[in-house]
């Protein structure tokens, strides 16, 4: 059994775990400071989730938002990332600044996050360069609504950047050269509208 998501009461919380009751079954999940920080005992609350499952054990990870999630399990593709580290890194920065250090080749934002090193952030930005970005499950992101109830999927942080990649991708630029220009000039003109980002991505992609 995979569990994807968890909606229910949060029953109690530790340091790096919370307990969520769900119809009267108590899940524990690992969680790192920033969905912990997000809720609390009595919160109804809706917990992403990404189950791993080994010879000895079940382990729930839960994340406030199914991007986050999705950026856990796209970390560790990466050699000598685990879940601790993972964890720790979207602690750290959130999912729209790793796409951001990912394209534009800056590992220092990466060591921000607890036990991760020089060595290992720019083996983390130079594997995943070049990459597209992960999707949920099931092609979209949930909603990142922790403390209430799940709505429809929406589109999550990254989702205008991710389009304006992809366009450009079709156009017939590599996905790095992509990624580094629409990371360039998001800072400047936001994330939120995709034809903006496409169009003064194309200028900065001309210089």
């Amino acid at each position: 059994m995979i569990i994807g998501r968890l909606t229910g009461t949060v029953a109690a919380l530790s340091a790096d775990h919370v307990l969520i009751d769900v119809n009267g079954v108590g899940y524990v999940c690992m969680a790192g400071s920033r969905l912990l920080s997000k809720v609390h005992a009595g919160d109804e609350a809706v917990i992403h989730v990404e189950t791993r499952v080994t010879e000895n054990s079940i382990t729930l990870f839960g994340f406030g938002s199914d991007e986050e999630r999705a950026w856990f399990v796209r970390l560790q593709d990466v050699h000598g990332v685990a879940g601790k580290a993972a964890m720790a890194i979207l602690d750290a920065i959130t999912p729209a600044e790793l796409m951001d250090a990912i394209a534009l080749g800056d590992a220092s934002v990466l060591t921000r996050a607890k036990g991760v090193g020089k060595k290992l952030a720019e083996r983390i930005t130079g594997e995943l360069a070049g990459k597209p970005p992960p999707l949920g499950r099931f092609g979209k992101f949930e909603a990142a609504n922790v403390a209430g109830m799940a709505s429809a999927p929406v589109a999550a942080s990254t989702g205008a950047r991710s389009e304006a990649i992809s366009a450009l991708v079709n156009l017939g630029y590599t996905q790095s050269d992509a990624s580094r220009a629409v990371a360039t000039v998001a800072k400047q003109a936001g994330d939120e509208d995709v034809s903006v980002l496409i169009k003064t991505a194309l200028k900065e992609l001309a210089k």
